[in-house]
């Protein structure tokens, strides 16, 4: 049933964009059983505590993890009643259940022509889905993986920043990010929003998103379902433990300049990096 979901046409468009410009192309996965609101509700009753995630969708672009209010309701009640219980949900490695690893690979096998040549083997492959109420708001955010994200109900806006521009995020926060000392949220100011491209996907339309663009994403006025097929490269590692050794090098005073956006591939932080941290666990042991 995953069969060709993307054209020629989206082929073209991902290969003129990838890796480090956001697009959006046409996907033919919209109706696939898997993703219908009452299998979404079972797969997230039966994932692990750790891989689901709700909270309530009023929220300012701008937010810090610590004041996102609770949700009252449960996950699976969350998804059920999400045309009235104004909130947002994320399940995350869908690929933990064996029918959404089938689903999962299929549709990145189909996009690994395009990325094979560009940034290498596709790795550490993961599926997220996101459900949310009407007029939910996501906060200002970046991740560190590849991302194309499919819509398959209702319509989302999302707001696309650049990914190497450090007015928006400081390196600072990417080195903490990196290291586990910091939210995937950033801090919002409003002067911001210039820099910012404004992208509507709907159902049968998908949304490339690059390696740490930041981004922030409206809710339509229907209930959303979408499907995020995302992946790591070589590069995306590389660019990760660059980020850490910038982090070491801040410690002894130096003011280190950010990692280069791809194609430079950062090897004199990413090796040094890698080998301290190869050194550390000789150490340890």
């Amino acid at each position: 049933m995953t069969s060709d979901l993307f054209t020629a046409e989206a082929f073209a468009t991902l290969e003129q964009a990838y890796p480090n410009t956001p697009c959006r192309i046409g996907h033919g996965l919209v109706g696939h059983p898997l993703l219908e609101l009452d299998r979404l509700a079972e797969l997230a009753g039966a994932l692990p505590a750790d891989s689901v995630e709700h909270n309530l969708g009023a929220m300012p672009i701008g937010i810090d993890p610590q004041d996102i209010p609770a949700s009252q309701l449960g996950i699976v009640e969350t998804i059920r009643t999400i045309d009235e219980s104004k909130s947002w949900a994320v399940l995350k490695r869908i690929e933990q259940d064996p029918r959404y690893a089938e689903l999962l690979a299929s549709v990145l096998a189909q996009l690994e022509g395009v990325i094979l040549p560009r940034t290498g083997p596709m790795l550490e492959l993961e599926g997220f889905v996101f459900i949310s109420s009407p007029g939910s708001i996501t906060p200002f955010h970046f991740d560190p993986e590849h991302n194309v994200l499919l819509q398959l109900r209702g319509s989302k806006t999302m707001t696309v920043f650049p990914a190497h521009d450090d007015r928006l995020a400081d390196p600072r926060i990417h080195e903490a990010f990196h290291l586990g000392q910091h939210h995937r949220n950033l801090p919002w100011q409003e002067e911001f929003g210039a820099a910012g491209q404004a992208m509507t996907i709907r159902p049968g339309q998908a949304l490339y998103v690059p390696v740490k663009a930041p981004h922030w994403v409206q809710n339509g006025p229907e209930v959303s379902i979408s499907l995020s097929v995302t992946w790591r490269s070589e590069w995306s590692f590389a660019e990760a433990d660059a980020r850490a050794f910038n982090h070491m090098l801040r410690g002894l005073g130096l003011n280190p300049a950010s990692p280069a956006p791809y194609p430079h591939r950062n090897l004199a932080k990413s090796l040094g990096h890698r080998a301290i941290r190869k050194l550390r666990g000789g150490l340890g042991r």
